[in-house]
């Protein structure tokens, strides 16, 4: 029995043949590595540009609103998480000393306007007496002057009196965009001093208008494109898939780490009955160039040296080398444009010599 091992370990080494069953997984006892055998398969095969991002407001979509004129706050509408509708009125500030302004304008406005009807009879009178010559010119003009002057000082107390309306108006704080209370700045009784910058109320996002921003690698930016779709998932849904569209693709890098991104704006196209939140994590899956109906093998199974590229092909139970011509390469498989024809049999997976 011992001379009959010997003699089946030598046949087998010897031979250099190669058996496999087909669609099998077999081992390599010599590189001790696992092989299957596949085939040869029309498919549709793509790549992807896989990164990360953060959902963001759109420009616009996100908005803080303050006051133009200083005052206290007298009533706030609105709270964190309250949905609001363009127009809506969500504060009122003290309008006291406003509301005062606004009628001590009404009354110099009145004032000039009698002003002026005086000045007006009094040029009228002027004219018949100076057409009997019995003013002089020098009266003459002077009554003519006050007119003048009475009508200008009534078109300066009409836009006074506009100017203290307007500043009234202010009292009264109106969301500009439709959307959610992400923040309350402000709370009632505060005093609030318009100088510089506008003091900040509250703060809108329009969950409608969100986009994802998309740190794609410096090594994989090059392939990326104004146009390209992607699809991306956030942590809260795990079981759905929202669509999108490249639509910007940022200059400046950001560096982290030593890391080199280039931020991608995604265009969401739709929520798919769920609601996202700005600055929710992404992972997003640039969809990039598309073969259809080609011929292709795993990317395992292609190999290549010195002598260029081939596949390992099963052929009367024995391994054959046969080169081939790729073309196009997706995440997982690779395009065969020549050397194999459809049905043939490839092994995938890495071979010791």
């Amino acid at each position: 029995m011992k001379f009959i091992a010997i003699g089946l370990m030598a046949l087998v080494t010897g031979s250099g043949a190669w058996f496999f069953t087909r669609g099998s997984t077999v081992e390599d006892s010599g590189a001790n590595a696992s092989l299957q055998i596949v085939q040869a398969a029309r498919r549709d095969i793509g790549a992807t540009v896989l990164a990360t991002g953060v959902v963001r407001p759109r420009v616009g979509a996100e908005v803080q609103v303050g006051s133009r004129v200083s005052g206290v706050l007298e009533r706030l509408y609105v709270t964190v998480g309250d949905r609001v509708r363009q127009g809506q009125l969500l504060a009122q500030l003290d309008s006291t000393e406003l509301t005062a302004r606004l009628m001590q304008a009404a009354a110099n406005l009145e004032n000039a306007r009698a002003e002026q009807v005086y000045a007006k009879h009094e040029y009228d009178r002027a004219v018949e007496l100076r057409e009997r010559e019995i003013i002089p010119v020098a009266q003459f003009e002077l009554t003519q002057r006050t007119r003048d002057v009475t009508a200008s000082q009534v078109s300066q107390a009409e836009a006074t009196l506009e100017a203290a309306r307007i500043q009234l108006g202010y009292t009264k704080i109106f969301a500009p965009i439709s959307g959610v209370v992400a923040g309350v700045a402000t709370q009632v009784g505060e005093t609030v001093a318009a100088s510089f910058a506008s003091p900040t109320f509250v703060t809108i996002i329009d969950l409608d208008r969100l986009e994802v921003w998309t740190y794609v690698d410096e090594t994989d930016i090059g392939r990326v494109e104004v146009g390209q779709a992607a699809v991306f998932t956030v942590d809260t849904y795990p079981d759905t898939d929202f669509q999108g569209e490249v639509v910007a693709i940022r200059p400046m890098a950001e560096i982290q780490d030593a890391v080199v991104n280039y931020i991608t704006v995604v265009e969401i196209a739709g929520g798919h009955g769920r609601t996202l939140r700005p600055e929710m994590t992404t992972t997003v899956n640039i969809m990039l160039e598309r073969r259809e109906n080609v011929i292709a093998i795993p990317n395992r199974a292609v190999r290549r040296d010195a002598q260029g590229t081939y596949a390992f092909v099963v052929r009367g139970g024995e391994r054959v080398r046969q080169p081939i011509r790729t073309g196009y390469r997706g995440r997982e498989y690779s395009e065969v444009v020549e050397g194999l024809t459809e049905g043939d049999s490839v092994i995938a997976g890495a071979i010791e010599r």
